[in-house]
């Protein structure tokens, strides 16, 4: 059991929290009594209406902010902003994901891979990742330190299908939340990657060979199953507590066992 007194009063701010793995991150953080800074795309009703759902029914403070991950910049002036809603940031996790027209080019087989989709989905996954994780660093320092991760996929560890700019993006900021927690332990920041074998969400629906992934994770896993929402935001809820507290630099990868077998 987590002690509340690990989240209780503390703030988590999170990108791309309205669905699927993101709002089960804001879910179970919200459980422990954390307040929660999360941001959406473009559903601002659907947004607004989910923080304060979530302050009715867990008495915290909640709020949602607009933020376009293809510009990793604007998370300064984001967090200006969460700096007049919240008076500490203790968790970061960079979530938010790129799909549809953005990915075009990128989410392809390799012969078909333009530098304009890789573009644009390291941008999403590494650049937003350092950008974010930079400012919440700052706030974390004045409160004495704090938990960042990042999510990522096994994508860069085993084949699939048309993946491969997106796997390599995923390579890329495992490797650079290497760098940042070698960098930001003494500001006792701790800094990790959760991981996740393919998660059934809507951004994995989208994917053209969905049904196919679905049906070869389940044979794969030991488990007979495909990835949930909630496997992953258990570990970040771990990763955040005082039970981690000399976890840093690692990559938790969670994947119901399918990489191994």
């Amino acid at each position: 059991m987590y002690l509340k007194d690990d989240f209780q009063n503390k703030t988590l701010v999170i990108s791309g929290g309205t669905r699927g793995i993101g709002r089960s991150i804001v879910l179970e953080f919200a459980k422990m009594g954390a307040n929660i800074a999360f941001t959406y795309n473009s559903n601002e009703e659907l947004a607004k209406q989910q923080a304060l759902d979530l302050e009715k029914e867990y008495n915290i403070k909640a709020r949602a902010y607009a933020l376009n991950i293809l510009e990793p910049e604007m998370y300064k002036d984001l967090f200006l902003k969460i700096d007049e809603d919240f008076d500490r940031v203790d968790f970061f996790i960079s979530n938010a994901i790129i799909a549809g027209r953005s990915v075009a080019g990128g989410y392809t087989k390799f012969l078909k891979l333009r530098p304009r989709g890789i573009n644009n989905i390291f941008t999403a996954t590494v650049n937003a990742f350092v950008v974010g994780a930079q400012e919440a660093a700052k706030r974390m320092q004045k409160v004495g330190g704090g938990s960042i991760i990042s999510l990522s996929s096994t994508g860069n560890l085993v084949y699939i299908q048309n993946y491969a700019g997106h796997g390599t993006a995923k390579a890329a900021v495992e490797a650079m939340a290497r760098y940042a927690a070698t960098e930001l332990g003494e500001l006792n920041i701790r800094v990790n990657i959760v991981s996740g074998g393919p998660i059934d969400t809507d951004a994995l629906k989208a994917f053209t060979n969905y049904e196919e992934v679905k049906e070869v994770t389940s044979k794969l896993s030991p488990l007979n199953r495909m990835g949930q929402p909630d496997d992953l935001a258990g570990a970040c809820l771990f990763l955040c507590s005082s039970k981690a507290s000399w976890v840093t630099g690692h990559t938790f990868v969670i994947d119901g066992g399918t990489t191994f077998k």
